[in-house]
């Protein structure tokens, strides 16, 4: 809904936002005067979707609280949102797809069995990074990249961190979907770093990548 919002605004050259979420509730004034100056009927069909939206939102929100009067938070689940993007949802969505760390050799495995990892072809000396794999567990590489999406969305209140001087970095190269990738790898390998030593997450230091 977003999308067909945003595609909509941009063809009438609207799509500029001064927030960092243009569907925030800080953000509902200017929407609205990005609408208002659409042509009659476009901004009728517009609005209606801007009606279902929140609508969606309401219902997602609602179950996202019973979701949290459902869910017993464990101390691994509280380690967990010590990482960026984290919350309550996706560190049981997390907690309760990895089971038990030891099963995983390295940060890489856990990494990979997250479906964060790409291909890799090597023939003589080249080597080539394709797509991701599939044969992964889907639960996993989309808490990760729900997680990524995060970080993405709120990159500019916390620009000192991490994961935000890596999404600018990345982008700038490799574009917004491919980012979130290196994203989600950072926090499946961090995942495994916080639960293995049992501690929070902390900014990597120097030119490491791995956390803690």
């Amino acid at each position: 809904m977003k999308n067909r919002l945003t595609a909509t605004l941009a063809k009438y050259g609207r799509q500029h936002s001064e927030f960092t979420d243009a569907y925030g509730p800080r953000a509902r004034t200017e929407l609205r005067q990005r609408l208002e100056v659409l042509p009659t009927q476009t901004r009728f069909v517009s609005e209606l979707l801007w009606q279902q939206l929140d609508f969606v939102q309401q219902q997602i929100q609602t179950i996202e609280q019973r979701l949290q009067q459902l869910v017993q938070i464990t101390p691994e689940m509280q380690l967990l949102q010590t990482l960026p993007g984290i919350g309550v949802i996706l560190a049981a969505t997390i907690a309760l797809e990895l089971g038990q760390i030891d099963r995983f050799a390295s940060a890489a495995h856990l990494a990979g069995y997250a479906g964060t990892t790409p291909r890799v072809h090597a023939s003589g000396d080249k080597t080539r990074f394709g797509a991701l794999r599939t044969d992964v567990n889907q639960y996993l590489k989309w808490a990760f990249a729900e997680a990524g999406n995060s970080v993405a969305l709120y990159h500019q209140r916390r620009p000192q961190r991490h994961v935000s001087q890596l999404y600018r970095r990345v982008r700038l190269h490799k574009g917004h979907g491919k980012t979130i990738g290196a994203i989600a790898r950072h926090l499946a390998e961090a995942t495994f770093y916080v639960w293995s030593r049992r501690e929070a997450y902390r900014e990597p230091t120097g030119g490491r990548s791995k956390a803690v």
